[in-house]
């Protein structure tokens, strides 16, 4: 491993000297005819059946030492775009063939490493829009969710021409929770931009996208943003990221990927970090050189898989995916398959491609293409559109199990039906399995009782975007603390893992290492990151230790750490965790809280309500200062005498705290709940539980 470092930190300006309009850019002067031959014995061929038999009696590229690296001077390309004889025999055989005309990526990267800004750029550069159109900013979030808070949360398709060449790029999410989104995407692609932060380099969701795209064979460009920051180390990054392709098993070819400079923001990108363009002209040349276009069976019969669902108001649910073999035309007849034994005949009515930023009408399509079809109204993902007589279905999509379960109910407060438009159970069931057929990532069960559902996601995150969404739709429902999804294997108790980096200041790290320590955690690397004086943890810790650690993080770092996790696997049951040390303020009484009663209230901890607000017997309304539940009364009025006082005394309250939906849901415990409605987010006891805390 430290060999393999050594040479890629010094010589991979050698392995990215690519052409650039029509120039070819040298990582280094010429040197000695015997480099020159060491060059084409590796490199000049690509992976040509001579090469290939050259490369048995030679070690492996990445354990070239750097000495001969740095003598490999010719003119280098991708070898993960380039086709052996072999390969080129095998298509005959199949009646493959690659078009040129086109490329189809997808956009990778970890949460907030710029991939959306970068996607602006690109569509700007592209003269997509006009040069007097007012753009806002994230162009692709096009959802409110997204918008508020600053994450893609669903992937995007667009295109852009570049000489001639049509390049389909869909936008994916960068956030651990939404992995189903991009394992989807993956069928649609041929190749994948990574992402990386110019400071922080490989984080946990880029080893997650890079392992898929790895698996499924995709080329790779690594794009190195934000190389405009001052504390930027390009170099670690670099090495870093070749390092993780090591990790995963990736090959000799994808070993030697293309990597680009780009600051997403300024909209340039250059082969040095110290030189680059003045505009994203690199980048769009590394994407049409470095990445294959589609493989496909231009003359075979129908297959397209479906990836991706949108629904439209007048033209009902649209399927999106690429056309893998053959051709679809407008008013075509089409079997839709599940499998060999389940198909069914519909017929396309409306056919769409992306250009620019939009959907285009068009006439047909061909092997190759990304399109999004209308007029199959029980479309589902992972369903193929193959032809009507010979299709055949593709493999189908599989994403990885959910980790995190929750139980959704109906609203059983006092204040059920004031706020929302769809309180029963048959509403909330119905909204629940709609949501299956987008998110594949998802599961649904019935609870216990009939008004109970339990719905599992990749995290916490995942589930609360969907109540979320429920909520803006007119929802009124409560939902139970999250839990994890424990297995049983030999009959011991197994339980999902994660791994956790957590970037804090170091004057706080002693305290963010006892909380996780707490909370089960292992650290397993600890190092410096650049001149800010900031250290970089690394732990593997249970999924139940990190619920509801988010907020006690930024507590005992003073809202200064970065906490990211990435689910690394089932481990063994690592033991009890206390998750919460001190106990609720809960009304028991239903009223409308007053200054005279919160006056003396606020003593006894931290307030969740201000005077004037309607509250009911069993909620909570604040956080108690010691453990264990305390009944208070926040409705109290002061008592009317008749004799006259000379001054009236003048009550200071506290500002109470304002939670979200995100916090409410990491504070309740196993007898708590949160009533979620369109207009208000409470915190209650639940009535099922005794009151064994309480006093």
């Amino acid at each position: 491993m430290e060999l393999a470092t050594k040479f890629h930190s010094s010589s991979f300006s050698i392995f990215n000297a690519p052409i650039y309009k029509g120039k070819l850019v040298a990582a280094s002067p010429s040197s000695s005819s015997s480099s020159l031959q060491l060059s084409k014995q590796w490199l000049g061929v690509g992976l040509s059946s001579r090469a290939a038999t050259a490369a048995k009696a030679t070690p492996s590229l990445r354990f070239l030492s750097r000495q001969q690296r740095k003598s490999i001077i010719s003119t280098v390309k991708c070898s993960v775009s380039q086709t052996t004889p072999a390969e080129t025999s095998a298509e005959k055989k199949s009646q493959l063939m690659r078009r040129s005309d086109i490329r189809n990526i997808a956009i990778v990267a970890h949460v907030d490493h710029g991939k959306t800004t970068l996607v602006d750029s690109m569509l700007k550069q592209a003269k997509v829009f006009r040069d007097n159109q007012i753009m806002q900013e994230r162009i692709m979030d096009s959802n409110d969710l997204e918008r508020e808070r600053g994450i893609t949360i669903l992937s995007k398709n667009t295109s852009i021409t570049y000489k001639d060449t049509k390049i389909n790029i869909i936008d994916t999410p960068g956030h651990s929770d939404f992995g189903g989104e991009v394992e989807r995407i993956l069928n649609m692609v041929e190749g994948v931009l990574l992402v990386v932060d110019s400071v922080e380099g490989p984080m946990p969701q880029t080893r997650f996208v890079l392992k898929k795209a790895l698996e499924f064979g995709h080329a790779v460009v690594v794009v190195v943003n934000k190389i405009d920051r001052p504390s930027a180390r390009p170099e670690f990054v670099i090495n870093s990221t070749f390092e993780l392709f090591i990790e995963l098993n990736a090959s000799d070819e994808q070993c030697d990927f293309q990597s680009i400079y780009a600051s997403g923001i300024q909209g340039k990108a250059g082969l040095s970090p110290d030189d680059l363009a003045e505009d994203l002209g690199p980048l769009f040349e590394s994407v049409i050189r470095c990445i294959p276009g589609p493989r496909i069976e231009k003359d075979g019969a129908l297959q397209m898989l479906a990836t991706n669902i949108e629904y439209d108001e007048h033209k009902g649910r649209i399927a999106i995916g690429r056309v893998h073999a053959g051709s679809l035309r407008r008013g075509m007849d089409v079997r839709v398959c599940t499998s060999e034994d389940t198909c069914r005949f519909a017929r396309i009515s409306e056919l769409f491609v992306y250009e620019k930023f939009f959907r285009v009408p068009v006439e047909s399509v061909e092997a190759g293409d990304i399109c999004a079809v209308c007029g199959i109204d029980d479309i589902q993902i992972g369903e193929t559109i193959a032809d009507k007589a010979a299709g055949k279905p593709l493999p189908s999509i599989k994403v990885e199990e959910p980790t995190v379960k929750m139980a959704f109910s109906i609203n059983t407060s006092p204040f059920v039906g004031r706020e929302g438009k769809y309180v029963t159970s048959r509403n909330l069931r119905d909204r629940l399995f709609r949501e299956l057929e987008r998110n594949l990532a998802m599961k649904v069960e019935e609870g216990e009782s009939s008004d109970t559902f339990i719905v599992s996601g990749r995290g916490t995150l995942h589930i609360t975007i969907l109540i979320e969404n429920m909520r803006r739709e007119g929802y009124e429902f409560m939902v139970g603390p999250p839990k994890v999804i424990n297995k049983r294997v030999d009959e011991k108790l197994f339980e999902p893992f994660e791994i956790a980096t957590v970037e804090v200041p170091e004057e706080h790290m002693g305290a963010v290492v006892e909380l996780l320590g707490k909370r089960r955690g292992q650290m397993f690397d600890m190092q410096g990151v650049g001149s800010e004086g900031t250290t970089f943890l690394k732990y593997k810790i249970p999924t139940r230790g990190l619920l509801g650690v988010r907020n006690a993080i930024l507590t005992a770092s003073r809202g200064t750490a970065v906490l990211n996790t990435i689910f690394d696997g089932y481990g063994p049951w690592a033991g009890d965790i206390s998750t919460r040390d001190q106990g609720s303020l809960v009304a028991f009484e239903e009223g409308t809280s007053t200054s005279y009663a919160m006056a003396s209230s606020q003593d006894r901890g931290q307030l969740f309500i201000g005077p004037g607000v309607d509250v009911y017997k069993g909620q909570i309304v604040g956080i108690h200062q010691r453990s264990g539940d305390l009944s208070l009364n926040v409705c109290k009025k002061k008592a009317a005498t008749n004799v006259r006082s000379n001054k009236e005394q003048t009550v200071v309250l506290d500002t109470p705290l304002d939670y979200s939906l995100d916090d409410c849901i990491e504070y309740i415990q196993e007898d708590e709940l949160v009533e979620v409605t369109p207009a208000s987010i409470r915190m209650c006891k639940n009535p099922k539980f005794s009151k064994k805390g309480s006093r």
